[in-house]
């Protein structure tokens, strides 16, 4: 993606959902409370991701909630046991039967109160590429195993072709401080030279809705640029991923408000492979977090799993992850099982250039 001549501001980026033209429904996931969407915005592609909001924790808020249910239909019922479905009105029943919503002019109208509670969380990528597109598709997925020589021989240099051509220019705007900046929720060991190896970036995760503590859901972005994947940590890394661990827990315990937030060991750090991007970034969440399909075994690594491994590793403090087995799933829209997997399956050769 090439860079912004400007930030885009926050007027602006809130004027394209409108314009979103619907295309096609491409999933839905998360138990059908996620769906996502292809269409274009001023003949571009994009992507619009919708998934229900967090509810409130409010007392106030929770009462209005509550007060604003209509439409309940009984689903069943088993001894003490009921289940319902139900819709939710513009402007809560309390207020309509307290009779604080008039037309008359004299009188202030009740606030809609669902401007207070968000419904919907939305995400846009745009322009959307061919590889958002076969991401965000429904499809199978297959557990693959590569070998340090499938990597070796297919796997890296693919990723080398990955950070090629400016993808990662997003990446090297929010480290060079050009962009979303006021997103930045900590900078640890970033302005000493001396440091330059150790620093990184802690930032909101797309999928967090920035309020909820137990949907907490950050990023770090390390400052080095030698590290595209976990498949590049060695022995010598240990102590930069023990010093790094530990300040992004620290960081994220600093996140909420005393009192509100979260301890230490309700952070859960991990690592995806095959990452979106191959700049190497370690996933921060509150240990409460529902886990969907970004924290399943076959795609999330545990930080402190990857440190122990390379403990107990034989060899010099250059052997590391490269020479293990690693299993994990990809979808058959993917590059890695269309060029590489599957065709090793049927006994064809990989062939990812």
């Amino acid at each position: 993606m090439a860079a912004a001549s400007q930030p885009e501001t926050k007027a602006q980026a809130e004027s394209l959902v409108p314009q979103f033209q619907l295309e096609r429904v491409l999933n839905q996931d998360q138990n059908g409370r996620r769906i996502s969407l292809l269409g274009t915005i001023s003949s571009q592609l994009a992507i619009i991701t919708l998934e229900r909001a967090a509810f409130p924790t409010d007392p106030a808020l929770v009462t209005e909630l509550m007060n604003s249910l209509i439409n309940t239909v009984n689903l069943g019922a088993n001894d003490i046991y009921r289940w319902y479905m139900a819709n939710r009105s513009i402007k809560p029943l309390s207020s309509i039967t307290a009779g604080t919503t008039t037309t008359s002019s004299s009188t202030t109208p009740t606030p809609d109160f669902k401007s207070q509670i968000a419904d919907l969380k939305l995400n846009l990528i745009y322009p959307c590429t061919p590889k958002h597109i076969q991401k965000y598709s429904a499809q199978r997925v297959r557990m693959v195993t590569e070998t340090p020589e499938i990597y070796a021989k297919h796997i890296k240099p693919y990723i080398a072709s990955q950070r090629a051509a400016g993808r990662l220019d997003w990446v090297f705007n929010i480290l060079e401080g050009r962009t979303e900046q006021e997103d930045v929720i900590a900078r640890c060991d970033w302005d000493s030279p001396s440091d330059s190896d150790s620093g990184f970036l802690l930032l909101p995760d797309l999928n967090w809705d920035r309020k909820t503590v137990q949907g907490m859901h950050l990023l770090a972005l390390v400052q080095r640029r030698d590290i595209w994947s976990l498949r590049d940590l060695k022995k010598k890394h240990i102590p930069w991923l023990k010093g790094v661990r530990d300040q992004v827990v620290t960081a994220a315990t600093k996140v909420f408000p005393p009192g509100e937030g979260l301890e230490a060991d309700e952070v859960k750090c991990y690592i995806h492979y095959q990452p979106t991007y191959y700049h190497f970034h370690i996933h921060v969440v509150h240990v409460m977090l529902e886990a969907g399909t970004t924290q399943s075994v076959g795609k999330a690594f545990g930080l402190g799993n990857i440190i122990s491994q390379l403990e107990c590793m034989q060899g010099d403090e250059e052997t590391g992850m490269e020479s293990v087995d690693l299993m994990y799933f990809v979808g058959e829209e993917n590059e890695l099982w269309k060029r590489c997997f599957g065709r090793l399956k049927i006994g064809e050769q990989p062939d990812l250039n």
